[in-house]
């Protein structure tokens, strides 16, 4: 039992940063409850460490497994938790400065109200935290039931972040999460139900020989749950109205933490049970999410509904390796390096819509460059990122796929790719065109001192992780 409980150290500790977290925000004054975004910090710093250090192997009578790809997720979720407290130490209703209303007309908060007396900054840091424990034990979960109670642990607590705004756009964002997470939800329950009459048993190793057209429907029907975390299609509808509705540094949350956990576990499943043809539905959504996600980024001119709609073709590319999984030793290791890669970029481009919330459009990017070089510099390099182009680390992972897929015999998946990958260049050098435009800037509104850090830093570490990759012998 103690090495079960030594297995889950690294949760434990971020599921014990929210519940002191909890504890401390409600004895501080509304507003000014920093302290609970440091607690949420350390903890989640500790738990990278734990992960990078601790035990390996099976646990909890094999429902729980702790290998290398669970260390991945483990590390990658706790890493997004920290960055997100950085930058939500920026957002006027977590800081405790005056509350921002909706605009009303499709864009972010403009106007500043009477300050707030919510405990904001407790709830974001509790939510982020129970949220990244159940990306956790979705990335080790081998076991049908823990993946249920996982994907409600990772999912719920974001419906009530996507609510915290307290306005119309957040409560329509917070309920299209929560009816959609609760659809997608039920079918996993009903999936796994199916399963467990079928094979007797929950547990991964006794799925292995369910063949035939009703365990077939049973992981369709599980396998929809893990969609909807990750935002893939068909159960992408909610994400562009959700991002959309939220401030930039939620709308981070939303598109990275229990995309890592679910994606991986799209993985475990996929491997778990041979006899069902998984990999072809697998290919054939990550065709599907690619492909809508780009035609829809393309008619977009609000900067957080393109990033949504460009997350949903991220997880089309993420799901490449999972379809080949099976017939090449390169999935697992292309997975969980674009998982990592992705995550770094995105927050990059989250993390500049956070330092200038004002900016909704395109069009007023024009002069970043001019007034905020550096700001600008990044943003380049996080949409160059998402696209996949050198210098970036994502351009490792983009090829990294593109090889999976020939390996395992899939050329069509990676022309695919490819064709996605220059489409979806457009959209992208769009948003960019005018940042490094000849013209007046459009705002000349400050930007959030944490958030530029937060932007530079990482996507220095993107190029920088590049070249170490490059170095790397073959």
């Amino acid at each position: 039992m103690t090495a079960d409980l030594l297995a889950l150290a690294p949760e434990a500790l971020v599921a014990l940063g929210a519940v002191l977290g909890l504890a401390v925000g409600t004895w501080l004054p509304p507003g000014r409850e920093g302290a609970v975004r440091g607690i949420g910090v350390l903890f989640a710093l500790a738990a990278v460490v734990v992960a990078l250090v601790g035990p390996r192997g099976a646990a909890f009578d094999g429902t729980y497994l702790v290998d290398a790809a669970t260390t991945v997720v483990r590390v990658v979720v706790a890493g997004a938790v920290v960055v997100t407290l950085v930058l939500a130490g920026d957002r006027p209703d977590v800081s405790g400065g005056p509350r921002l209303t909706s605009s009303g007309s499709g864009g972010p908060p403009l106007t500043a109200d009477s300050p707030t007396t919510a405990r904001v900054d407790t709830a974001f840091a509790v939510l982020l935290q129970l949220s990244a424990v159940g990306a956790m034990l979705l990335g080790g979960a081998t076991d049908l039931l823990l993946l249920a109670a996982a994907i409600l642990l990772a999912g719920l607590p974001l419906a009530a972040l996507a609510g915290l705004g307290r306005d119309g756009r957040a409560t329509e964002a917070a309920l299209k999460y929560f009816l959609s997470s609760a659809l997608f939800g039920l079918l996993a329950l009903t999936g796994t139900t199916l399963l467990l009459g079928l094979a007797g048993a929950t547990a991964y190793p006794a799925l292995a020989g369910l063949t035939g057209p009703a365990p077939a429907v049973g992981m369709i029907l599980v396998l929809a749950g893990l969609l909807m975390a990750a935002g893939a299609v068909p159960a992408h509808f909610w994400v562009p109205d959700a991002v959309d509705g939220t401030a930039p540094v939620t709308g981070a949350v939303l598109t990275t933490t229990a995309k890592i956990g679910a994606l991986v576990a799209v993985w475990r499943l996929t491997l778990a049970v041979p006899g069902v043809p998984t990999p072809l539905v697998v290919a054939i959504l990550a065709v599907a999410s690619m492909t809508l996600g780009n035609l829809a980024a393309f008619a977009q001119t609000s900067l957080r509904r393109l990033l949504a709609y460009s997350t949903v073709s991220q997880v089309g590319y993420l799901l490449v390796p999972v379809a080949v999984a099976r017939d090449t030793v390169l999935a697992l290791p292309t997975l969980l390096g674009y998982l990592a890669a992705y995550t770094v970029t995105n927050l990059v481009a989250f993390a500049v819509l956070a330092a200038r919330p004002h900016a909704v459009e395109i069009g007023e990017q024009r002069g970043l460059a001019r007034r905020h070089p550096a700001l600008a510099v990044a943003l380049a390099a996080g949409l160059l990122g998402l696209v996949g182009t050198p210098p970036t680390v994502v351009f490792a992972g983009k090829l990294g796929v593109l090889a999976a897929a020939l390996d395992s015999g899939a050329a069509w998946l990676a022309v695919v790719v490819v064709l996605n990958s220059i489409a979806s260049l457009f959209y992208y050098l769009r948003w960019i065109a005018p940042v490094f435009s000849a013209g007046d800037p459009v705002l000349r509104d400050p930007v959030a001192p944490r958030a530029r850090v937060v932007a530079v830093v990482l996507a220095v570490g993107s190029v920088v992780g590049s070249a170490a990759l490059a170095l790397v012998p073959l």
